[in-house]
């Protein structure tokens, strides 16, 4: 659950406890007292307010803001809230401004459910102008105020922003921690993130799976998995939104053993599991070569979505199934499951893989024609791929020039990539010129133009790719790779010497050396000495 998700629900509470106030007050301009007389024959039912999302209860709002004599924080704060939740963001910001305009002093609630509505709207004038009422009347520092000011400028501004309004608020309870920790994790600021953590008086299942979650969308898996285990050590329990993210990042590092022990975790905390705890197991198995139980845990979901299906077809388009891939893709049609933009991407990627050029032109033609809508930049740039990985660089570059918008870095790349594989020197220089027009400190392209140069013997021109790379002060990105060995993933960066066994690893490595020197790769190794 979010943060913004608990102001919505302390809205809720001031709703349900005032309720009967606003209704009261309803109630007596339909019998008529001072008020009724005042609003006329425009007084509705109570319910009308409550329930109807159209125009007429706005306009009922507006009249009891307007010509309600006795309208006091509570109802005035209960009738925007109900605005809020019902997603009428806009609306509720224009109530508040009359509830300024009547004299009417907003509370801590009032404040923070308008500052999540200029959330919503990503309205940071709006959320800044309410942050300086909220100082003037001293509210600033009030913990759900400054928990839903730091949600704001997590969210529309600078992190710094947001730090300032966690450092105002007075006595930060778990839901100001976490609403940071979130901003940190959205910034990729890991440790930052790390370090508020730890600082945490008190640690929820919201605030580790924020962390868990975290870790994992901004590609620190090994930290999303670590933290899982460290979670249950200390003795808590976890809900159905952790599972999904922590099964995401073992199978991001290919941790099948460690996969499988969070699957019986699931099993004992979970029982019947929901389905997007079931689709991320499907993922899982899939992304770790294991189809079989892939498919299983797909067979015993009784209720599956388009995710579900697509889960399976991306695990055989990755494992280099492209007739698997397609065969439930037309299962997939039968069940009457509609497919969407993944699923297409999917098949479309199958087919990349098996070099299934005509299929994949049939499938991208026929969703061109019947759901153009469904199609993406990505999936012109998997046709791009397919083409070119085939060494049909007539149509991969006519398919360039027909495209319905300007092609960017990853199209050429897939070019590139492609010229690599066949070593097409000139139209691999032509397509790296235009990612270099496109990001001059590209580092890529000149690794991917290298090996094209090194896969057709040329070590000349790659010494000059890699001389002109360090002219320019140009480092490539460390590469990265992990093997688990007795449900231990052990994680290796480019250049380490951290690992414990580190004498054995560059022993075997240099014996590698040595042999591919003795077969006359010296000049291609020269800038890769052990």
């Amino acid at each position: 659950m979010k943060p913004v998700d608990c102001r919505l629900s302390i809205s809720q509470l001031i709703w349900r406890r005032t309720q009967s106030l606003v209704c009261s007050r309803l109630v007596e301009i339909q019998k008529g007292d001072e008020h009724a007389h005042k609003l006329g024959k425009s007084a509705v039912r109570p319910d009308i307010m409550i329930s109807d999302s159209g125009p007429t209860s706005f306009s009922v709002a507006l009249q009891l803001f307007d010509e309600a004599s006795d309208l006091n924080v509570v109802s005035a704060t209960t009738i925007i809230g109900r605005f809020a939740q019902q997603q009428r963001h806009e609306e509720a910001i224009y109530l508040f401004s009359k509830m300024l305009l009547s004299n009417v002093r907003p509370n801590e609630f009032t404040f923070s459910t308008v500052t999540h509505s200029s959330t919503a709207l990503g309205n940071l004038y709006a959320g800044k102008q309410i942050h300086a009422c909220a100082t003037k009347v001293g509210l600033h520092s009030n913990v759900y105020v400054g928990s839903a000011l730091l949600d704001f400028y997590a969210k529309l501004s600078t992190i710094e922003e947001a730090r300032r309004a966690f450092n105002d608020t007075c006595d930060p309870n778990v839901v100001s921690y976490t609403t940071l920790i979130g901003g940190y994790l959205r910034k990729e600021r890991i440790e930052d993130a790390f370090l508020l953590f730890r600082e945490m008086p008190e640690r929820n299942i919201v605030s580790w799976n924020a962390m868990i979650g975290g870790c994992s969308q901004t590609g620190h898996n090994e930290e999303a998995v670590n933290l899982f285990v460290e979670m249950l050590r200390e003795g808590l329990q976890p809900n159905e939104s952790t599972f999904p993210c922590a099964i995401t990042a073992a199978a991001n590092i290919a941790a099948l053993g460690m996969g499988q022990s969070f699957h019986a975790c699931a099993v004992k905390y979970l029982g019947k599991f929901q389905v997007f705890v079931v689709n991320s197991l499907i993922s899982f198995y899939a992304k770790c070569g294991s189809m079989e139980d892939s498919l299983l845990v797909f067979t015993k979901l009784s209720q599956r979505d388009t995710v579900s299906w697509n889960a399976v077809i991306c695990g055989y388009a990755q494992n280099g199934r492209a007739d698997e891939a397609i065969s439930f893709f037309e299962k997939m049609r039968l069940a009457g499951c509609k497919p969407n933009s993944v699923t297409l991407l999917g098949l479309l990627w199958a087919c990349n893989h098996a070099g299934l050029v005509e299929e994949g032109y049939s499938y991208f033609n026929q969703a061109r024609l019947e759901s153009p809508g469904m199609l993406k930049p990505e999936h012109y740039a998997c046709i791009v791929d397919l083409l070119s990985r085939s060494g049909c660089f007539r149509q991969a570059e006519e398919f360039l020039c027909d495209l319905p918008f300007d092609p960017g870095i990853g199209f050429w790349k897939a070019l590139l990539g492609g010229c690599q594989i066949h070593s097409n020197m000139e139209l691999g220089q032509f397509a790296a010129q235009k990612i270099l027009a496109l990001d001059p400190d590209d580092v890529s392209s000149y690794v991917m133009l290298s090996n094209a140069h090194s896969s057709a013997g040329r070590w000349l021109s790659v010494s000059q790719i890699r001389r002109e790379m360090k002219e320019k002060g140009m480092k490539r990105i460390p590469g990265s790779s992990w093997i688990e060995i007795r449900s231990e993933v052990h994680v290796f960066i480019t250049g380490d010497r951290s690992h414990d066994q580190k004498d054995e690893i560059y022993m075997a490595l240099r014996f590698c050396t040595e042999h591919l020197r003795a077969h006359g790769a010296s000049n291609f190794l020269e800038d890769f000495r052990v």
